[in-house]
């Protein structure tokens, strides 16, 4: 009786050991105590185009904190000395988080034209490394665009268990070989590269390219299907009714160019426009939440589904955001990582 009492906890412990998935993406959800909101405010202010943080009350991920006062966490000293559109994953391993980043800064900048950066703008994006979301290494500045890119908007990244690569995605004009000037038409359309360790890239291949204007894409992965949500750059007057909407597709590859459709006009009838979106899974429920930027209006509006194959996201009722956030990042955090961000970067800092 005294060796079956020590053996049957013995078992249960491998039991539960054999079942974990090694590499896993996240760690176990039962750890999960809280969100990290990584985001920008705009280029009205002169800190605006850095990287700021927030804590979720809690496990509610409707209801935040401004960290460090609500001042930068990270500021840009390379390239062009603007942060936009920061996005952090986490390792496979669970061990290491990388923080990407738009090289771009429009606060005072001397074109002051939205159609020069795009012609004319950064081919590289920003990369840090951190091991507790408090410490980061010298932030880098690594080329992934090729040369005949006029820019490199809002890159994201996400872990490919298939390749055992991260996938990395992001916005690119894309102009002819024979206009180095680039000063022909073009359209933006997502482009990918992937990489080990955002230190050495594939050469980048285009992603989606649905022949007009796209940006903004973010994924997850549920039950075997990754979802994309990415914004219709088109004007308005293009006739089309989801222009400066999200468009929500699917599909079981992460790096297929032929994504199946799920939805389109995502946020039509709540909002006015919409970009910039990031996409989480609740830590305690069956439900995914979408913050969607209503820039220039609210700023970011969440959504709630329990369904992300029906395409259909309801407005939340009841939130409360940090000041102005911009495109940004919502990253499912342990206790251990909520207690020691809180402590880092206190709420009410002066």
């Amino acid at each position: 009786m005294r060796l079956r009492t020590l053996l049957v906890p013995l078992l249960a412990l491998l039991l539960t050991l054999v079942a974990a998935p090694p590499g896993s993406a996240h760690p176990a959800r039962s750890q999960n105590a809280g969100y990290l909101f990584v985001y920008f405010t705009g280029e009205g202010t002169a800190d605006g185009e850095q990287i700021r943080y927030a804590l979720s009350r809690g496990d509610d991920p409707l209801h935040w904190r401004e960290l460090n006062g609500g001042r930068p966490v990270l500021t840009s000293t390379l390239g062009e000395k603007g942060l936009r559109d920061p996005f952090v994953i986490r390792s496979p391993q669970g061990d290491r988080f990388y923080l990407i980043a738009t090289d771009l800064r429009m606060y005072r900048n001397s074109s002051g034209s939205w159609d020069q950066v795009q012609r004319h703008g950064s081919k590289s994006v920003m990369v840090w490394e951190s091991t507790d979301l408090v410490h980061w290494t010298d932030q880098r500045l690594v080329k992934v665009a090729p040369d005949t890119a006029g820019n490199t908007w809002a890159p994201e990244a996400y872990w490919d268990s298939r390749l055992r690569e991260y996938v990395v995605f992001w916005a690119s004009k894309l102009y002819a070989a024979d206009d180095p000037d680039h000063t022909g038409s073009t359209y933006n359309r997502m482009l990918y590269a992937t990489t080990k360790d955002f230190r050495t890239f594939s050469a980048p291949r285009v992603w989606n390219d649905p022949g007009y204007s796209v940006i903004d894409s973010t994924v997850i992965k549920d039950r075997g299907t990754y979802y994309r949500f990415t914004k219709d750059e088109r004007d308005p007057s293009s006739g089309s009714p989801c222009s400066k909407f999200i468009t929500a597709e699917k599909s079981r590859n992460l790096t297929d160019t032929s994504y199946g459709f799920v939805a389109d006009c995502v946020g039509s009838g709540a909002l006015a426009r919409g970009e910039g979106p990031t996409v989480f899974k609740s830590n305690t429920e069956k439900k995914w939440y979408l913050f969607v930027d209503e820039y220039g209006l609210r700023g970011y509006v969440p959504f709630e589904t329990t369904d992300l194959a029906s395409g259909k996201w309801t407005p939340a009722t009841d939130y409360a955001l940090p000041a102005s956030p911009r495109h940004g990042t919502v990253l499912p955090v342990t206790g251990a990582e909520y207690e020691r961000l809180l402590a880092a970067y206190p709420e009410g800092i002066s």
